[in-house]
C-alpha cells in the first residue's frame, strides 16, 4: 500500500509528457554589432555568442545576417539528411539549397544554417524557407515559413 501513491504519481507524470518533436527550428537575425541596453538580455547574449571571436570591424560585419538552428531527434539506426531551401530578397525567385548529412548511429543533435556576410548583403534577407528532415529517403519532418510556396 505504501507504493500506491508513488506509483500513481509516476503514472501521472508519464502521462503528462507529450511526444517528442522530431525537428524544432529556431531563427535569429543579427542586424547590428551594438550591444544596446534596450535589448532583451537573451538577445544581448545571442549577439555576444554570434560575434565571439570576431576581432576586427570587418570580421564582425561578416557575422551579420540570419541564423537557422535545427534541433533534431530521430532513430539512431538510419543515415539522416537535413535540407534547407530558401529564397532571398535580391535573388528573385531562385531557390538556394544547403544540405547536411548526419551519419547513422546518431539519435539527436543540432545543425545550423546561416545566411551571413557577403551573401546576406548582396542577395538580401531570407524571405521564405523550407527545411526537410529525412532518413533513408523518407521524410520525418518538414517545416516552412509562412511565405514558402
Amino acid at each position: 500500500m505504501k507504493f500506491l501513491p508513488a506509483t500513481a504519481l509516476c503514472l501521472a507524470l508519464a502521462a503528462c509528457s507529450g511526444p517528442v518533436e522530431p525537428m524544432i527550428v529556431k531563427q535569429f537575425t543579427l542586424r547590428d554589432q551594438e550591444n544596446s541596453v534596450v535589448d532583451d538580455p537573451m538577445v544581448q547574449n545571442e549577439k555576444l555568442r554570434r560575434l565571439h571571436g570576431a576581432v576586427s570591424i570587418e570580421e564582425r560585419k561578416q557575422r551579420l545576417g540570419q541564423y537557422f538552428t535545427i534541433l533534431w531527434n530521430a532513430d539512431a539506426g538510419a543515415e539522416k539528411e537535413i535540407v534547407f531551401r530558401y529564397q532571398q530578397g535580391a535573388s528573385g525567385s531562385r531557390i538556394k539549397e544547403l544540405r547536411r548529412t548526419i551519419p547513422a548511429g546518431t539519435a539527436e543533435g543540432k545543425e545550423e544554417f546561416s545566411v551571413i556576410g557577403d551573401n546576406y548583403f548582396k542577395n538580401g534577407r531570407v524571405l521564405a524557407w523550407k527545411i526537410d528532415f529525412t532518413a533513408n529517403g523518407e521524410t520525418i519532418a518538414s517545416k516552412q515559413s509562412y511565405l514558402w510556396e
